[in-house]
């Protein structure tokens, strides 16, 4: 498991190049995905290739709206191929699993209209997971684009971060101040992120450690809409329960929280679903060219009424709902297989 000190050299970075992440809602190229391979994520091959059809209906499904490369190894493409619609790219990058925003690359972008990759030196969210193959697949896909790397040291995930784009970021300690991820501070932790991202205030929520496997990732609670406006999926209190806990929790800060300028929060709560898994979350979607695409819940009545918020938040796109519920039971949802590139 690779987890180094943060060190605080001078080299470049992402906001020392003039380089930020923008807000998932600005304009994509394309969407990349990651296709499933490793069989020790899975209880069988049926399982597995179960798992391919819902990445393939979400690539598919993406499609209709924006260009998808789905990353595999060459001895996967055939299969894959067949579940694919025409519209999917299919790139030989191998790889070990699925979740394309934590382990796949993030992309930054300057003014002059320039691109490049920053590095979160993913390791298997504390070294649970395989990634022999994934923790080079950021590398690799900007090698093949021949886009410039960025590197602060620091360990960790996409989808522990959430951006706005305008300076600021987002995130639950649980899944960045942590041993299996990084040895620094969390002064230390926070300045390297910021210069990843080139933004400029970092907001922390506790999150909680321990009890999934991402040490409860932020995209699966709250979501930046656009700079001032975040959504977050509640449900009724449950005092003593460590979920409910930590998300009110992290409900309470950013109430009172401000962003890089200085505003308060507008807050849109989208309401939680009566006995469904967290991890299959509605704050789970995807944002992608007019389109954003929601997980489906048990309950038809609690999806109608995020429906009409998501239309609320991002007007002019159409909000469609997949049935995700085999991503929920591993521990995630559709944002976490997607990770968009940002046009220039």
């Amino acid at each position: 498991m690779a987890v180094t000190p943060i060190r605080s050299a001078d080299r470049p970075s992402a906001r020392s190049e003039g380089f930020v992440v923008p807000d998932e809602a600005a304009p994509h190229e394309l969407t990349f995905m990651q296709w499933p391979v490793d069989l020790a994520a899975y209880e069988d091959r049926s399982h597995r290739d179960a798992m391919r059809d819902v990445i393939a209906e979400i690539a598919n499904t993406v499609a209709e709206f924006e260009p998808v490369v789905m990353l595999m190894g060459a001895d996967h493409i055939a299969d894959a191929r067949r579940r694919l619609s025409r519209n999917v790219e299919i790139w030989d990058v191998p790889t070990d699993d699925l979740w394309c925003r934590d382990s796949g690359p993030i992309f930054t972008v300057n003014d002059k209209g320039a691109r490049a990759v920053t590095l979160l030196n993913f390791n298997g969210w504390g070294g649970r997971g395989t990634y022999g193959r994934d923790g080079k697949v950021a590398r690799r896909v900007a090698q093949r684009l021949g886009l410039p790397l960025f590197d602060n040291d620091v360990v960790g995930e996409g989808g522990g971060l959430e951006t706005d784009g305008a300076g600021t970021l987002l995130a639950h300690e649980s899944s960045w101040v942590n041993r299996n991820r990084n040895k620094g501070s969390r002064a230390e932790i926070e300045d390297a992120l910021l210069k990843a991202y080139g933004a400029q205030k970092m907001i922390w929520a506790p999150g909680l450690k321990g009890q999934d496997i991402t040490d409860y990732h932020i995209d699966s609670l709250a979501r930046f809409v656009r700079p001032g406006v975040i959504a977050i999926q509640l449900g009724p209190p449950e005092p003593g329960d460590v979920w409910s806990d930590a998300d009110y929790a992290t409900y309470d800060i950013l109430t009172n929280a401000t962003d890089a300028q200085g505003r308060t929060f507008e807050i849109s709560i989208l309401p939680r679903p009566p006995q469904w898994d967290w991890v299959s979350s509605h704050a789970n979607y995807y944002v992608c060219n007019g389109g954003v695409l929601a997980s489906q819940s048990p309950d038809a009545a609690t999806d109608a009424e995020v429906a009409r918020i998501l239309s609320d938040l991002y007007p002019g796109r159409e909000v469609v709902f997949l049935d995700t519920d085999l991503l929920g039971e591993s521990g995630g949802g559709i944002h976490c297989a997607t990770q968009q590139m940002p046009a220039v």
